[in-house]
């Protein structure tokens, strides 16, 4: 993994280093559930920061990773759908996302920065509560880099397309579907979505890897596929 990753940093913090300073540099990074795409997102914003301060000691961060776990559809809109227990079967599925929010946020970044740029604001998820929390990660208008990471964010599939294009790269994490299977038993367990092992496999099965399907089968093209390996910092 450390080889893919000194590979993308290769690649991306010159890119960085040649965006005009009115604009952004953005990348997407998607891949089904398990695949790995949070401790990616995670790990390239770190890098880059580590690089950024080296050479500019005492500054504000430049980049920033933002999961897409804040647009999902809260259990309140969820249990007003037409059929609210099938939607709460399926909360991970695309239709329990709110795409068209997230895309106006992709769009606000695009904008160009200026000396009157202000804040900008997205959404986390609230784990205990299962629900997102309003505004909760900061953006400034110094934080040039922005790795975002969600499943559907290659997705060729309107809005999803829509924000897909305003991006500067489209990254990929594969990985096979056993190998997602077994991290999401874990991470279903321990954030108590599911109470057993069982539950939580049955959850992968029915719900998580059918959504891999529609996440693989109806991918755009991307300029990235990283192969998801077994580490421990990527099952976060």
């Amino acid at each position: 993994m450390e080889q893919q990753l000194d590979r993308l940093l290769e690649k991306t913090w010159p890119k960085l280093r040649t965006t005009p300073d009115t604009s952004r540099l953005m990348i997407a990074i998607s891949g089904i559930p398990g695949s790995g795409k949070t401790g990616l997102a995670s790990m390239m914003a770190n890098r880059i920061n580590q690089l950024y301060s080296a050479e500019n000691p005492g500054s504000p961060l430049i980049a920033t990773a933002i999961p897409m776990d804040g647009y999902h559809l809260t259990r309140a809109q969820l249990a007003q759908m037409p059929d609210p227990t099938f939607a709460a079967a399926r909360r991970g599925a695309a239709f329990t996302f709110d795409g068209e929010k997230f895309l106006r946020l992709v769009q606000a970044l695009r904008q160009p920065l200026t000396g009157a740029s202000q804040n900008l604001y997205a959404p986390s998820f609230d784990h205990a509560v299962k629900d997102p929390v309003e505004n909760d990660i900061v953006i400034p208008p110094t934080c040039r880099a922005i790795f975002f990471e969600g499943n559907y964010l290659s997705l060729d599939k309107e809005p999803w397309n829509q924000a897909a294009k305003l991006m500067d790269e489209l990254w990929f994490v594969d990985v096979d579907y056993e190998t997602a299977r077994k991290r999401l038993i874990r991470r279903h367990v321990q954030a108590g979505i599911a109470k057993d092992e069982a539950e939580a496999d049955k959850r992968a099965r029915e719900n998580d890897l059918v959504n891999g399907k529609e996440i693989v089968d109806c991918r755009m093209n991307v300029q990235e596929i990283i192969a998801s390996h077994y580490d421990p910092r990527w099952d976060s």
